[in-house]
């Protein structure tokens, strides 16, 4: 009998520190309950593992960001929040998530803690604006899957193309907006995804 206690009290202690237990903390922070989670077990696993291998990428990489910044993974989607003293740290952080193996899309509303410069950031808004009509009017591209960031007029673009075709469409697109200094680009194949949708 006490064999029996033991092996659910420590097979319930397993499955809470490895995220997969009987209650978990959503993306706004309220507990859901895993039999609402219309993930798979094994999709759930995928998420937890894909959130702390970025998490180690930004510890590596960015260690000024490591406490301001959280992530989350739903089905391959990449949610990031929290604050960075630069937009080349938030870009820094952006890129990645882009690059983590089985990224689906990235949603980044990490805020600056920088001064504004109004005159600099309406450039950049406008780089940013003419890319964005320019992919969406050229049917050789989804437009929704791309993240279009300027900073300083240098365009980082991130996203997954279906061809390499399209893929080099948008760095033309890029590179023909006036202005823009340079374009920064992590863009992943189709193909290439661990995950992809059916």
């Amino acid at each position: 009998m006490k064999t029996r206690y033991l092996l659910i009290f420590f097979i319930g202690l397993i499955l809470s520190s490895c995220g997969a237990g009987v209650g978990s903390k959503g993306l706004f922070g309220t507990g859901v309950s895993i039999a609402l989670d219309p993930r798979t077990v094994g999709t759930q696993i995928d998420d937890s593992l894909m959130q702390k291998s970025i998490t180690a990428k930004i510890l590596a990489k960015q260690k000024k960001s490591f406490l301001s910044v959280k992530v989350k993974v739903l089905d391959g989607r990449i949610f990031i929040t929290g604050k960075v003293d630069n937009p080349e740290e938030k870009l820094k952080i952006t890129k990645l998530a882009w690059e983590t193996k089985g990224a689906r899309s990235v949603r980044n509303d990490i805020k600056i803690k920088e001064n504004f410069n109004f005159k600099l950031s309406a450039k950049d808004l406008l780089i940013t604006s003419q890319l964005r009509a320019a992919i969406i009017l050229n049917n050789k591209i989804k437009a929704t899957n791309y993240q279009i960031d300027t900073y300083k007029k240098k365009i980082f673009i991130y996203g997954i193309a279906v061809t390499e075709d399209e893929k080099d469409e948008v760095l033309k697109e890029a590179k023909e907006i006036p202005d823009v200094k340079d374009v920064i680009a992590s863009i992943i194949l189709v193909e290439d995804l661990r995950i992809q949708k059916d």
